[in-house]
């Protein structure tokens, strides 16, 4: 992971542009004197960029996925993510991948082809995951081939399709990174193949394990693909091979939630809309973990009345349920708990990882749990994915005591907080499982692939949401919607493919509360 990765931000705008611009503009405007061709690294950047950068985005567009997480609410309206709202979702990330071809064409040797069709096969599993994730059966198989094949009206394919396709291609990717070379273009390893091989073999745990409830599948071979793995491919090794970008004092590169003079002009940083909730504070407390320090800063009112910022009791958080008069009245107030201001003073607070080491190792032990592996115990991959955590938490965060409010997390801490006594995992299977969701939950602050947080809260039910029928944006709203809309423009161009999706899926109707195979 390189502190330097946003060098290549700038070029941005113009590569996505290759992915989705107009072939008639392209045609008339193009320049017999120059080379109408990219190079393989050009095109490998805009694709790790568009998967990264432009999932995370910035200033609120950063915060949105958080509130529907149940990690923080907003201030300045009534938001539809804080209150269970979903609207229709977006396969414009699909675009992006038609520049893999190319890609893969353009590379000037054997090895860098083979590092090429990797990254390929591995952005083509991210994508269609995720897009899979939010509404369910999507175009796969006949996707993307407007150009090569003149399919402009691609027809779906079922959820268990697109998944065996997304084991597929991780499952090629690991092979060709295993036989390429390193290469250019790479804005967050660097090019290297190591890294890469590592991420695509970790964030295939990821999907098989979200396909837990589909393990007597003979297709899927859910479990022993999950066996195979672990006991014979390179994972990631610490938090330092975190799939995550970094950030740095270059106007326009700089942290997301940043409001330093070099660049974002964040006027939300401004207004103090955020307040955190006790999803994330309340689990802190009560373990007395000491990140909280490092998330938060405390009440205002709570200082004044004398506490110290190194009292627990300092943080009050807020439920992202009650009704937005109620927490206004808390905002105006000043006694809630805010963002620490290390996540706005500081233009690389932390590098924002969309897939990390801790997610890994809490996936581990999920599998320990449920009896997929014996490699190691439940307990010590679940101490793993935290002591990471924090190191990685204390580790981005300058000695200041505004930063972690004179409660630094030290070796000896870290090293004991997991095996503690109301940390390491006890109880029942379920509670176990509670446990371990809840540790990714409080690791994952202002970290993880989009809407991750609020997926794991859908597949396991943890951490515990709080539904408020009175304020629920969702209907029927004694219910938590289970899924995106399909988009717009599908329903507009494609109409027959994606009303035969929902018909075979969803009895006919594209409901946010129907149950997608995945989750069956």
């Amino acid at each position: 992971m390189k502190t330097n990765v946003l060098k290549y931000i700038s070029i941005l705008p113009a590569l996505l542009m290759l992915g989705t611009g107009c072939q008639k503009f392209e045609d008339i405007n193009s320049n017999p004197d120059k080379t109408t061709e990219v190079s393989s690294s050009i095109l490998a950047t805009g694709m790790i960029l568009n998967i990264t950068k432009s999932e995370i985005a910035n200033t609120k567009g950063f915060i949105q996925p958080f509130l529907l997480a149940k990690y923080i609410t907003w201030g300045e309206g009534q938001e539809n993510l804080q209150y269970n709202r979903l609207g229709r979702a977006d396969f414009t990330r699909l675009t992006v991948l038609r520049n893999i071809p190319p890609m893969e064409k353009y590379a000037t040797s054997d090895g860098l082809r083979k590092s090429y069709q990797a990254l390929g096969h591995f952005i083509r599993a991210w994508q269609f995951f995720n897009a899979s994730m939010q509404v369910g059966d999507v175009p796969y198989i006949d996707a993307i081939k407007g150009e090569s094949e003149k399919v402009l009206q691609p027809k779906y394919d079922s959820q268990k399709t697109v998944f065996l396709g997304i084991l597929n291609e991780l499952d090629q990717a690991n092979q060709l990174f295993s036989e390429g070379v390193n290469f250019e273009g790479d804005p967050i390893y660097g090019g290297n193949i190591d890294n890469w091989r590592r991420l695509t073999n970790s964030f295939e745990l990821h999907v098989l394990m979200n396909l837990y409830k589909k393990t007597g599948d003979a297709e899927l071979k859910v479990t022993d693909r999950f066996k195979d793995i672990v006991a014979n491919r390179p994972l990631m090794r610490d938090y330092k091979d975190n799939f995550a970008l970094a950030y740095n004092n270059v106007a326009g590169q700089n942290y997301p939630w940043s409001d330093v003079p070099a660049g974002s002009g964040n006027s939300f940083v401004k207004s103090n809309y955020t307040m955190l909730s006790d999803n994330l504070l309340a689990p802190m407390k009560a373990s007395k973990d000491q990140r909280l320090f490092y998330y938060a800063k405390p009440s205002a009112i709570k200082i004044t009345a004398g506490l110290l910022a190194s009292d627990y009791n300092a943080y009050p958080g807020v439920a992202p349920s009650d009704a937005f008069s109620s927490l206004q009245t808390r905002r105006v107030g000043k006694d809630y708990a805010d963002l620490n201001n290390r996540y706005v003073q500081l233009v690389n607070a932390e590098a924002v990882s969309l897939f990390s080491f801790w997610d890994q190792q809490f996936i581990l032990a999920e599998a320990s749990l449920r009896g997929w592996i014996s490699t190691a115990t439940a307990q010590s991959y679940y101490a793993s994915g935290i002591s990471s955590s924090m190191t990685f938490v204390a580790s981005s965060t300058p000695d200041m005591a505004d930063y972690h409010h004179n409660m630094k997390m030290d070796a000896a801490y870290i090293s004991s907080f997991p095996n503690s006594a109301g940390v390491a995992l006890s109880g029942s299977n379920a509670q176990q499982l509670e446990q371990i969701i809840t540790q990714k939950y409080l690791a994952n602050f202002l970290h993880g692939g989009k809407y991750s947080a609020w997926m794991e809260n859908r597949r396991t039910g943890y951490p515990v949401f709080t539904l408020n029928s009175s304020t629920n944006l969702n209907t029927p709203t004694t219910n938590f919607p289970l899924r995106w809309l399909y988009p717009a423009n599908e329903l507009d161009y494609n109409a027959a493919n994606v009303s035969a999706a929902i018909q075979s899926q969803y009895g006919g109707s594209d409901d946010v509360n129907q149950t997608m195979w995945i989750l069956k």
